[in-house]
């Protein structure tokens, strides 16, 4: 083995190579605090509200709750509207962002009474306003907590002065807001079934419930005629048969409805099983299309139709309520109960006839009203029977622990003692659960409070029309753009059919009813409600001074009404607020109050998740419609739901829940970004362990381009610029691709479609840019002379893409880019986040040399795949050994070619461009026709700097090298 020693020179030192300190390894975790740290110093979020002359974005926060840790779903929301704020501002708005909290309510009640029941204290014991302080505090401790956590999200706003909604002005506004109801006549006291939480002990807005799976008792019950002809006369008269979910609203029974466009039968039972409590020989009447599976239900197993029953036959029928004349009944139910038509009554389930408790129900209760049936009071607030109820006395329908009581058997008891009892069962079903306990919830009869949203408000704001619902309906339609569309749909039709708002709940912690009743006053009286805006301005400026907690003082009412009415006629309501005015008021202390607020008051976007259609989309609706005739907002935006890597709802129980604090600890805080970027916010997202992989590999990829062009951009200089029509055509071609691709993004960052904005630039920056051009140019920039045309170009085009890219990627990644963009700029008041879209030269765009350079791009791919060929059979090592010739069959794109420097294109050392006939071994792609390769190997002398293989190596002073290398050596 002989000792060789190369005697080639070494021209490594000679070559352009990529200097950066920029690191490949982005070690997030630990450096994203170091840039939150920066930008709170550098106070950027001031510096972008200074910059003058901008049109104003106001996307208006919809406020968290606050209490507890943020999860998956808190994340992706606030990271969307951070998107949206970062890349209006750089479109040249100013885009405000004012973070906002929910503080009043129920579940911080809970904590505090959790907390009492620990130190074995009785809540009724402690003063309103020292358990109120208590909740307060409360509040502002995950009000904090929560702050630092979607700071370090990356969100940008004004976190040192957030809105809160029991922030002393914001309770006097949500006071004065109510008051606005109070003097404009919707608002009244009312007596009506509500949805009510036992376990809470208040009443619920449809927004606060949540349906779930749950086990019912059904049953079948008989009404016997008591007036009746015909059929329902006679030793054997027909019953009338009910069906309901609900047996302990039987007691409240005051009617059953028909539906006057059904067919009915007679029916009568001729077999029976042994089990059935049905009797052999009755008659029945029923819906012709439920008749068998009710029969089927009673273990019947053979009956007769024995004719049809018409509506007329129905009319003016009084049934015997199947308590009368029950033991110890006391005669509660010896009355008779009207049978009544329904439009609500369908052939979808039960028997065609519905048990009507006007008290319980909503179609019950609009019954109840069209026919002046009687309202009944047997339900308590904790969901248990008034304690003088005859026989059910005290007995729960739900325990405070949400389970069911005895309330539901009881009385399937004792319609079966009463022979009224046809059939049972139970049914698995959706029903309406607390979406803050769980539990499952009651229809309630109870005073409330409501706004009524289709009275004539005549307050001079009609140009959306004159009631609530008018103004919501056209403000949908005419004022609103909703992203997507299908979330139009989705809040007119809740709009369209819901009731009237209930705004009262029996609770402490929120902002009071501020209103006074005059007492012995009936409630449709004109003087019940105390009307006089002396009283109102005095509340609003002792909200402004001591809080919401002022109402619950001693001696409040007396100072608020003295020397305008005497206090002594008068009741002060001490009920709260439904949290959603709370909310659906911050429109009028954020927007229209703040000096970062809106100009006319009204957000260009609201954005929160679907289920806030029937949230805070629609509270803030209604509120402004009734207290400033139109919708707060221009513009509305809702995302889906966080679901696991499988597609399953996340649940502490099925322990796969991922929290935004354990990504941020392993990938750091731009990954999440990223995979919040990459999702498809509009349908529900997937998140795990292989997706937050998948996310972080494509975050490589993007690093890896944006590191390329830091390491060829060291030392340069204004004077290398080249003028844009003077470069190269592949250059002029990435200045085209841009424009286009500027277009893109500020379309996609203004329809708000951040995955597409995404996908455009992470397309262009690993296929267009690192597997094409910069592939491509490596040579240029690596080993020609510094003041060449074609190197100067190329650096010229990487500063424009370094630009570009840095704040195009900036609102998606701001941590990433911001070390990017210090990387080239340091200094002290240096950020990428201060920056705007540059603008775009008009003559950048060339769509004739775009067709060029896309013909050009689809022949090299014919050149590269067949060089791959040889690679993989070992032929060549890369692609500069070889040499190949390319027939190219039509003329004009030969033409093009042999203006293209397609050998460096291709990358190869040489390549023969010719319109002769391919022979029929040429290698071909079957999807670019009129292309095929011949291989040949380069021939010459390898370059020892450039590596290219030339016949000229060797011939020139600089030994081993190329004419272009000797000349660049000088």
């Amino acid at each position: 083995m002989s000792d060789t020693t190369s005697t080639a020179p070494d021209y490594r030192d000679t070559v352009f190579l990529p200097e950066t300190e920029f690191p490949m390894r982005a070690g997030l975790p630990a450096r994203e605090p170091e840039w939150l740290a920066r930008w709170e110093a550098m106070d950027i979020y001031g510096k972008l509200r200074a910059k003058s002359g901008r049109t104003p974005f106001i996307l208006h926060d919809g406020p968290p709750y606050a209490n507890g840790n943020l999860h998956i779903g808190h994340a992706l929301n606030k990271v969307l509207k951070d998107f949206i704020t970062r890349s209006q501002q750089m479109m040249g708005r100013d885009a405000r962002y004012v973070p906002g909290w929910d503080c009043h309510g129920l579940p911080i009640e809970w904590k505090i009474e959790e907390q009492y029941r620990e130190r074995g204290q009785n809540k009724d014991e402690i003063g309103k306003v020292e358990f109120r302080q208590e909740c307060r505090a409360f509040a502002q401790g995950w009000v904090d907590a929560q702050r630092e956590q979607f700071k370090r999200l990356g969100v940008i706003g004004n976190w040192d002065d957030p809105y809160l909604t029991m922030n002393y002005h914001a309770e006097a506004v949500i006071a004065a807001e109510f008051m606005k109801l109070l003097m404009n006549g919707s608002l009244y006291q009312g007596s009506k079934p509500v949805m009510w939480s036992p376990v809470e002990q208040t009443a619920l807005a449809e927004a606060e419930v949540e349906y779930h799976d749950h086990t019912s008792h059904t049953i079948w019950v008989r009404f016997k005629p008591v007036n009746g002809t015909g059929i329902f006369a006679g030793d054997n008269p027909a019953s009338v048969v009910i069906w309901t979910t609900t047996p302990w609203t039987i007691p409240q029974n005051r009617a059953v409805a028909y539906g006057p466009g059904i067919a009915y039968g007679l029916y009568e039972v001729t077999e029976l099983d042994e089990k059935s409590t049905a009797k052999l020989g009755e008659h029945l009447v029923l819906a012709d299309a439920l008749a068998e599976g009710v029969m089927q239900s009673a273990k019947v197993t053979g009956f007769n139709r024995l004719g049809d029953v018409a509506a007329a036959d129905l009319e003016g029928l009084l049934l015997a309520h199947p308590y009368r004349g029950i033991e110890n009944g006391q005669g509660e139910w010896d009355f008779d109960v009207p049978l009544l038509p329904g439009d609500h009554v369908t052939e979808e389930a039960g028997t065609g006839f519905v048990h009507t408790a006007p008290s319980h129900g909503d179609d019950d209760y609009q019954l109840g009203v069209k026919y002046r049936l009687p309202m009944t009071y047997n339900v308590e607030p904790d969901g248990s029977y008034r304690k003088d109820l005859p026989v059910f006395g005290g007995e729960e329908i739900l325990t405070s622990a949400g389970k069911e009581g005895s309330a539901n058997v009881s009385n399937i008891k004792q319609l079966a003692y009463a022979g009224a009892l046809l059939s049972k069962g139970k049914i698995k079903h959706s029903y309406p659960h607390s979406w803050r306990s769980k539990a499952p919830v009651i229809y309630r009869n109870t005073p409330q409070w409501f706004a009524a949203i289709d009275k004539d408000l005549n307050d001079g704001m009609d140009a959306q029309g004159k009631t609530i619902r008018a103004r919501a309906l056209s403000s949908i339609d005419q004022l609103v753009k909703w992203t997507p569309q299908t979330g139009r749909n989705r809040i007119h039709s809740m709009v369209e059919n819901r009731p009237d708002w209930v705004l009262s709940r029996q609770r402490a912690w929120g902002v009071p009813l501020t209103c006074y009743i005059k007492k012995g006053a009936k409630h449709d009286a004109p003087d019940f409600l105390l009307r006089d805006q002396r009283v109102n301005d005095r509340i609003i400026a002792a909200f402004e001074q001591d809080g919401a907690d002022a109402w619950y003082r001693e001696g409040f009412k007396a100072q608020m009404l003295d020397g305008i009415v005497n206090p002594d006629d008068y009741d002060q309501i001490m009920d709260v607020l439904d949290v959603w005015f709370d909310s659906g008021s911050t429109h009028a202390f954020v927007l229209r109050d703040r000096k970062d607020g809106s100009p006319d008051g009204i957000a260009d976007l609201y954005l929160e998740g679907t289920d806030q259609h029937r949230g805070w989309f629609q509270s803030s609706l209604l509120q402004a419609c009734a207290t400033k005739g139109r919708a707060p907002y221009k513009g509305v935006l809702t995302h889906g739901f966080t679901l696991d890597e499988k597609g399953m709802k996340m649940s502490k129980s099925l322990g796969n829940t991922i929290v935004p604090a354990e990504i941020i600890k392993e990938y750091g805080a731009d990954i999440l970004r990223l995979w919040v970027a990459q999702a498809d916010y509009t349908a529900d997202q997937r998140i795990g362990k292989e997706i937050l992989k998948g996310t972080a590999d494509s975050y490589r990829r993007l690093r890896n381009t944006m590191r390329f062009m830091l390491g060829n951009l060291a030392g340069f200089a204004e004077t290398e610029k080249v003028a844009a029509k003077d470069m190269p055509e592949l250059e002029q071609w990435i200045l085209h691709r841009l424009a286009e691709i500027d277009q893109q993004v500020r379309h996609g960052y203004g329809v708000y479609d951040f995955q597409g904005v995404f996908q455009t630039l992470f397309q262009f920056a690993t296929v267009d840019l690192s597997a094409y051009y910069f592939d491509i140019r490596k040579d240029a920039l690596y080993c020609d002379s510094p003041d060449s045309l074609r190197r100067r170009s190329a650096r010229t085009v990487l500063d424009i893409l370094f630009h570009r890219l840095t704040t195009w990627l900036a609102p998606i990644l701001p941590f990433t880019m911001e070390d990017v963009w210090l990387s080239r700029f340091p200094g002290d008041d240096s950020s990428v986040h201060l920056q705007d879209f540059a603008q775009t030269p008009a003559d950048w765009h060339n769509e004739a040399l775009a067709q060029k350079w896309d013909a050009v791009r689809r022949a090299r791919r014919v050149v590269t795949a067949a060089l791959e060929l040889k690679r993989t059979d070992k032929t060549i090592g890369a692609s500069l050994e070889a040499a190949p010739i390319v027939h190219v069959e039509d003329a004009d794109l030969l033409s093009a070619l042999k203006t293209s420097d397609f050998a460096d294109i291709c990358i190869t050392s040489a390549l023969t461009l010719t319109a002769d006939p391919a022979p029929a071994d040429a290698f071909r792609l079957g999807e670019v026709s009129g292309v095929a390769v011949v291989f040949e190997a380069a021939e010459g002398e390898k370059c020892e700097r450039c590596w290219k293989i030339l016949p000229d190596v060797g011939t020139h002073s600089h030994s081993g090298t190329c004419a272009r290398c000797n000349e660049v050596l000088g």
